[in-house]
């Protein structure tokens, strides 16, 4: 299967990760809803949701540039109502926004620990509940969210309590609306075994970790396979990127490194 014809809803998706599953998705001719705060050229971040629909567009797809902070639920429900006017519906949700702060409890502010529950939580239920009343109407209704597998270990918790508790809240979500919706929406998640080379990972190790990182293009692969499989049978699963391509036949992971030969970096939570 393709996703040709087919219309997602990617949340942050105006770089990194989630702009690496919009252009998988518009070279197969997929409509795509950019929803992200950026909309004007940030001073230290690459990447706006117009330039990336532009990329869409030149990709083969249908793009729809939406500046939308998950954490305000009105902006949330318009973005998703443009989206289903645009495209005649909406077949496929991309949880993909995320904050992150990995600081020890007195280390985080209250404020930052809002925008991380805010974000994170609020933003991926919040952003699946506006999509729900038309996945139900979609004959292949995905949602797919960047989450960890849950793994109750006090190690993950110990260095940066706020943060996992906000990256587990949103595998929670996953966990409940796939038995909730079983049999008519598909709902997974999907994580890395290794760092990906993103902003947020250049902002926490700089140039060494990010050096030492895959590409997004390997969580865009893994989230396609997905993507394209049947709702009804995929569901309730917390995939790990590698282990889900390696699945399928894949032996090369060398074309998704950043630097040809370097170890890459082990993910938290794996």
């Amino acid at each position: 299967m393709t996703l040709r014809g087919r219309t997602l809803f990617i949340t942050g998706g105006s770089r990194g990760i989630g702009k690496a599953i919009a252009l998988r998705a518009a070279r197969e001719g997929a409509n795509v809803a950019i929803a992200a705060k950026t909309s004007d050229p940030h001073p230290r971040l690459a990447g706006t949701i117009h330039e990336t629909a532009a990329e869409v567009e030149a990709a083969g797809g249908r793009a729809l540039a939406l500046m939308t902070d998950v954490r305000d639920e009105n902006q949330v429900a318009e973005a998703i109502a443009q989206t289903a006017a645009a495209f005649g519906g909406i077949d496929i949700v991309v949880n993909n926004a995320s904050a992150i702060q990995l600081t020890g409890t007195l280390q985080t502010p209250m404020k930052r620990f809002d925008l991380m529950f805010g974000v994170n939580v609020r933003g991926t239920f919040a952003t699946t509940q506006a999509a729900l009343p038309w996945l139900l109407k979609s004959d292949h209704a995905h949602v797919l969210t960047l989450s960890p597998p849950l793994n109750m270990e006090a190690r993950w918790f110990g260095p940066h309590c706020a943060y996992t508790m906000s990256k587990f809240g949103m595998s929670m979500v996953v966990l409940g609306l796939a038995e909730e919706f079983k049999g008519r929406v598909g709902v997974n998640a999907l994580w890395p075994r290794t760092t990906i080379a993103t902003a947020a990972v250049e902002m926490l190790g700089g140039a060494p970790l990010f050096e030492a990182s895959r590409s997004p293009e390997i969580i865009a692969d893994a989230a396609h396979w997905i993507l394209t499989s049947d709702p009804r049978n995929v569901s309730g699963q917390f995939f790990i990127d590698e282990d889900l391509l390696r699945s399928q036949g894949v032996t090369d992971f060398e074309r998704y490194a950043m630097t040809p030969g370097v170890e890459p970096t082990p993910d938290f939570f794996v």
